[in-house]
């Protein structure tokens, strides 16, 4: 079960998130998250994230509350919010000389989930998806320890996905990836958790353990874990 950590001498952490259409920022402090920023309208990163990391980090100055590090989630999802969201956390990190935390995304989504479904059974697994187009997913499958059960992969979903894992266990599937896979995933065992996206605000769980174990990044050589190559598309219009 996920355990939140309490300590006095808590880091203050700015969060960031980009992987999916919803871009949001947020500082967390002493086991609890104390501003909070999001948009859910589609992928305007590019155009939103500057002024939501601005106004996140005045909120921490205006509250002379000193910034110790910089998590971004960092994969998989979106190949050019991944980038967005890690530049931006680089340019941090080297403007306020504070360490990088990396944090896995289906981890990130499984945070909200546990907290909110507190009746889990003790054998659940819980298997965050992300969309990757057409009947693919990002997906990985954690314990309620958010132990790693089976590693993420980009997985083609048919009727007989995860059917080993589904005959042991029963397995909570959330996230956009998700919402697709409902009608194709018929085993008894499937449960399907609605409304769950990558969000800043439940980044800090994970962020202030790293940071309290000094788990950080290289900030000049980290990339994001894009999982799959980006591949670009032409236009089919050749005045474009």
């Amino acid at each position: 079960m996920l355990k939140l950590i309490n300590n006095e001498n808590m880091a203050c952490i700015l969060h960031i998130e980009t992987s999916t259409e919803v871009c949001s920022t947020a500082i967390s402090q002493d086991g609890a998250c104390l501003y909070f920023e999001e948009n859910k309208e589609g992928p305007a990163h590019a155009q939103l994230l500057s002024s939501f990391v601005q106004e996140t980090l005045s909120f921490a100055d205006s509250h002379a509350i000193p910034l110790d590090a910089v998590a971004v989630s960092c994969g998989p999802g979106s190949y050019t919010g991944l980038r967005i969201g890690v530049s931006m956390a680089k340019g941090v990190c080297y403007g306020r000389n504070v360490p990088l935390i990396a944090l896995p995304t289906l981890q990130v989504m499984c945070v909200p989930t546990l907290l909110r479904n507190e009746d889990l059974p003790d054998d659940a697994l819980l298997c965050p998806m992300i969309d990757a187009r057409r009947m693919e997913v990002y997906s990985c499958f954690y314990n309620r320890a958010l132990r790693e059960v089976r590693p993420t992969s980009a997985d083609i979903i048919d009727a007989d996905s995860y059917k080993e894992l589904l005959d042991q266990h029963p397995v909570f599937f959330f996230g956009n990836g998700a919402d697709k896979c409902k009608a194709v995933l018929q085993h008894p065992n499937a449960h399907f958790i609605a409304n769950v996206v990558p969000q800043a605000k439940a980044m800090f769980p994970l962020a202030e353990q790293r940071f309290l174990r000094q788990q950080f990044e290289d900030t000049a050589y980290f990339e994001p874990f894009y999982l799959k190559e980006f591949v670009a598309t032409q236009s089919k219009n050749p005045l474009r």
